[in-house]
């Protein structure tokens, strides 16, 4: 059962943006603070990827794990209307595999840091995902998934 009201839930619904979100800005100060330098949102690529690293032909996503579907304990499909969710959710997951396969043509090297990488129980030393990053783009590797640590 929903703690809201209809008109609430969907108020609160709504003000969820796409961008510029708190994991996304976490994400962008670190970089930043270790030199990299970079442009947001690039419209003219496939799926709008948060980071563009044009030194380095890289592409960095910040995905929610709700909103892109993260098989992770941030993840819980809704109660109510899942026939809804699950269309949006999925449509979601779909869009993004053909960004990044479109990406990936074009010659784009892509990374995904995953919400719980950054938050909840199973988030990593904010250093470790830094390091991680740094070394990717430093690399010659095609792809990089970073997420929060797994169940033990």
């Amino acid at each position: 059962m929903d703690v809201h009201d209809k008109a609430t839930r969907s108020r609160n619904m709504a003000a969820i943006q796409g961008k510029n979100t708190r994991p996304e800005l976490m994400i962008r100060k670190a970089l930043h603070a270790e030199g990299f330098r970079f442009r947001l949102h690039r419209r003219d690529l496939p799926g709008k990827p948060d980071l563009v690293l044009p030194r380095f032909h890289a592409v960095i996503f910040v995905h929610g794990c709700f909103w892109h579907h993260h098989t992770c304990h941030l993840f819980k499909w809704p109660a109510t209307r899942p026939e809804f969710w699950q269309k949006k959710i999925g449509r979601n997951v779909e869009n993004d595999a053909r960004a990044l396969e479109q990406l990936q043509k074009d010659g784009w090297r892509t990374a995904i840091v995953w919400e719980c990488a950054l938050k909840g129980k199973a988030r990593l030393d904010p250093a470790v995902i830094v390091q991680t990053l740094s070394s990717w783009l430093h690399s010659d590797k095609q792809t990089l998934t970073v997420q929060g640590k797994s169940a033990e």
